[in-house]
This record gives structure tokens, sequence and C-alpha cells, in this order.
């Protein structure tokens, strides 16, 4: 009887003390008359409220890609969400897609903002979440994303793009910027015009607008997604380096700015 007492009770304290896996879902949501499927990341073993990070996808859509680093956040015990900006959770492969559906949503800012933010608001709502503690995250067109929602002076407190775009802000989109950015570049990145970079960071010193501006020698586009040259796109290759060093970077932000 002892030692199936025992036996019981060791039975009972290893599956309380067993690790809870990331909880992962699909959120559906609505901006404008046009439904959206965002992705939810989270470890349910931490109960408190905690901070939340925005993950916008590249130009292909809300893919594995983005919501691979949102259980990776998950794993880091942050709250993370990965809005649709494309609407019905599409996704492509063919970079003509991806360029008309990016070039359609870039055309009218007033929608692009809007889903970003319907995102965020989704985050933000999260009962697991620290409203107060809120990051975003973007690749490429998420990255230009994250940009636009600073723009227009997001509740947030840090903001880290890779391999992005820099639209220009105009000088009160500049002076309404809250968070802190970590701009993350590849120095021989040929889609981004060095005139695009200039503009970008001369708007950001002259609104005395606090970032920080890497760019990796020799690292091209696309540099934190391993096989981004499957696509046989010229340009478009993986950095392990500058993949490895810009997460620590953005880890780094996120202490200084969220706490953890």
């Amino acid at each position: 009887m002892q030692r199936s007492a025992t036996a019981l009770v060791a039975l009972v304290l290893t599956a309380t003390a067993s690790p809870a896996a990331v909880v992962t879902k699909v959120v559906e949501y609505d901006y404008d008359g046009v439904k959206l499927k965002g992705f939810l990341a989270f470890d349910d073993a931490v109960k408190e409220k905690r901070p939340g990070v925005l993950v916008v996808h590249e130009w292909w859509g809300l893919d594995d890609y983005a919501k691979g680093r949102c259980k990776q956040l998950a794993e880091l015990g942050y709250v993370a969400f990965a809005p649709d900006m494309y609407g019905e959770g599409k996704v492509v492969n063919h970079p003509d897609d991806s360029g008309k559906m990016a070039s359609a949503v870039r055309a009218n800012v007033t929608v692009w903002r809007g889903r970003a933010e319907a995102g965020l608001k989704q985050l933000k709502g999260q009962p697991n979440v620290d409203g107060d503690k809120l990051a975003a995250i973007g690749y490429c067109f998420g990255g230009s994303t994250c940009l636009q929602l600073a723009y227009g002076g997001a509740d947030l407190k840090a903001v880290a793009t890779f391999h992005a775009a820099f639209p220009k802000p105009t000088e009160a989109e500049a002076k309404a910027i809250k968070p802190k950015l970590l701009v993350c570049h590849g120095a021989a990145d040929t889609f981004i015009s060095a005139q695009s970079i200039k503009d970008f960071r001369g708007a950001l010193d002259a609104a005395g607008t606090k970032y920080e501006f890497v760019a990796y020698p020799d690292v091209v586009h696309s540099f934190t997604v391993p096989g981004a040259d499957a696509h046989n796109i010229k340009g478009m290759k993986y950095d392990k380096h500058a993949d490895e060093d810009s997460w620590k970077k953005m880890l780094a932000l996120f202490k200084d700015t969220l706490g953890r």
C-alpha cells in the first residue's frame, strides 16, 4: 500500500510539473467589411499578464514563417499575434501575386494603417496581455507596416523592422512616433535605394526620434528567412549572422522597453 500511494503521489507531481506547450489559435476579426484571420501564440503556463508583440508578415501573406516567429516569441514568454494584412488569410507563392497584393494595400495608407491597427487591437484585447507593454515587429512589407503604425501614433513601446522598405514620414508623422525603433537592414539590399534611406533617416533625425539603424555589410534582402533564395529572385538570400544578431538586438530592445 505504501508503495502504491508513493507512486500515485509521484505520478501526480510529474503531471503537474510537465511544461505547458505553446498554444496557437486562429483569430477571426474584420476591418472595414473585410474578413481577416490572424494567428495568436502564447505559453499557457504563464498565468500573469505579459507583453504583447505584433508580428507582421512579409508580402507573401500570413504564412508559416510569420507563424513560426510568433511561436518563438511565445516560447520566450510573450503573447504574439500576426495580423492578416490581405484578408481571408490569403497566402501566395509567386512574386507577381505578392507584389500586386502588397501594392494594393500600400496604395491606400488609411487601409494599410487601419488593418494594422485592427490587428494591434486584437493583440491588446487578449486577456493575458499587458496593454501597456506592446511592441511590433515586421519583415519586408511587414516592417514597413510597423513603421506606418508608428507614424500613425500607435501606442507602442518598441518597433523592430527587418529588411523593410522605408516610407518617408511627414514632419507630423515623425513627431507622432512613440516607440523606440530598431531598423535592421542589409547594406547590399538592392531593393532599397540609398535615397530612401537618406530621406527616412533625415526625417527621424529632424524629429529627434529614438532609433537604431543597423546595416549588415554584404547582406541582401530577406536575410532573416531561411531558404529565401528558393524563389529564384536575385538579391534575396538568408544570412545566418545577420538573422541571429538582429534577433538578439530585438530582444535587447524588448528588455529595455517591455521589461523582459
